[in-house]
């Protein structure tokens, strides 16, 4: 006995549980990777100069810093506001990005335009030039992070409101996506000012 015409058309409804629910899987997914796994963030400032240009967009991953993944010295990371900026007004919601330049542990001054990690010059920096401030020695506290902008002297960082709080991190930059004449992943750079001698000061 063959099947009515009726009962071999799909229903209305069945057709759009067909097209919607996979439109629906594809949107879930989409906010559990935003929130657990990668998030776009776009540069307002030009404190990283010159490695990150303002109006470039990054890809932040999110994972080791949810699992306090310990960051190498030289990760570009994304994080809230600390304290002391919260304290001056900072929306909490805001996002800065800095560059790692010590870990927990890590004694770190800046002298003569240079930055010391644990009475050695730092052989890279990632400073665009010479820093034209001084930072006593300091020792990083267990749990934070000291960051500065590679722009070093026009960057609201650590030399000024001091260590970061692991707990503010929201992850690390991987991937420039905009402009499409700069994609790329973000990897450590060899690059950056090399220690600098006296008379390069001025």
């Amino acid at each position: 006995m063959s099947s009515s015409p009726r009962s071999s058309t799909p229903t209305l409804v069945e057709s759009l549980r067909r097209q919607v629910v996979p439109v629906l899987a594809w949107i879930l997914l989409a906010l559990v990777l935003r929130w657990a796994v990668l998030e776009p963030r776009w540069i307002p400032s030009g404190s990283m100069l010159p490695a990150l240009q303002l109006q470039d967009r990054v890809l932040v991953e999110k994972l080791r810093a949810r699992l306090n993944r310990p960051l190498p010295i030289g990760t570009v990371v994304v994080f809230h506001p600390p304290a002391a900026l919260l304290a001056v007004g900072y929306d909490p919601n805001a996002a800065l990005i800095k560059r790692v330049v010590a870990q927990a542990g890590d004694e770190v001054e800046v002298r003569d335009g240079v930055l010391w990690r644990n009475g050695t010059k730092a052989e890279i920096d990632w400073s665009a030039e010479p820093m034209d401030y001084e930072l006593g020695v300091l020792t990083v506290p267990q749990e934070h992070l000291l960051v500065l902008g590679d722009n070093r002297n026009a960057s609201l960082d650590s030399h000024l409101w001091g260590p970061l709080p692991q707990r503010a991190l929201i992850g690390t930059a991987v991937l420039r996506y905009w402009p499409l004449n700069r994609f790329g992943w973000l990897r450590i750079s060899t690059m950056g000012h090399p220690p600098s001698a006296a008379d390069e000061l001025g």
